[in-house]
């Protein structure tokens, strides 16, 4: 059974096997938690991303995670939200799929994740919430065995609880 936990709090101080970087297609650091990651885990960090030559929208490439308590990093561009009829929702539904499938790969038995396409991508918070939990719910793991939705603030928090009691 995945055991699912709503954490508020900064994903670069969890020590879990991998957390998700929220990163854009380029792979080489941005703004937001993208920037944060970089920074807490040193400048190993980018020198690892530079010959991953970018990643497609959806997709997902795993680094070690260097300075970070998580032995991995997993970097995953979710989508830009434009209306939700431009193929977002399926997008970000791949971003958690991609993501936990190179965390079985990896042998990892916990993961975090933070509110993928959340910030400057424009992703409805809710909307974002509930493909991100029905997709980890669904997500037929072996490995894995924990997942942290780790939320910067409490009302993104109170967001991701309510999309976990909705889908019990």
């Amino acid at each position: 059974m995945l055991d699912i936990e709503v954490l508020e709090g900064d994903i670069t101080t969890l020590k879990v096997d991998a957390i998700v970087n929220a990163a854009n297609c380029s792979l080489l650091g941005g703004g937001g938690v993208d920037g944060a990651i970089h920074r807490a885990a040193g400048p190993e960090l980018l020198q690892a991303c530079i010959p991953l030559n970018g990643c497609a929208t959806g997709g997902a490439k795993i680094t070690p995670g260097f300075r970070l308590p998580a032995m991995f990093v997993i970097h995953t561009p979710g989508p830009v939200y434009r209306d939700g009829r431009h193929g977002e929702p399926t997008l970000l539904a791949s971003c958690y799929q991609n993501c936990l499938k190179l965390a079985e790969e990896n042998n990892c038995a916990s993961i975090a994740f933070p509110a993928i396409s959340t910030g400057v991508y424009g992703y409805p918070w809710a909307e974002a919430a509930a493909i991100a939990v029905r997709e980890v719910r669904e997500y037929p793991a072996q490995k894995v065995k924990k997942v942290i939705f780790c939320c910067f603030g409490n009302d993104m928090a109170g967001i991701y609880r309510e999309a976990l009691q909705k889908a019990e």
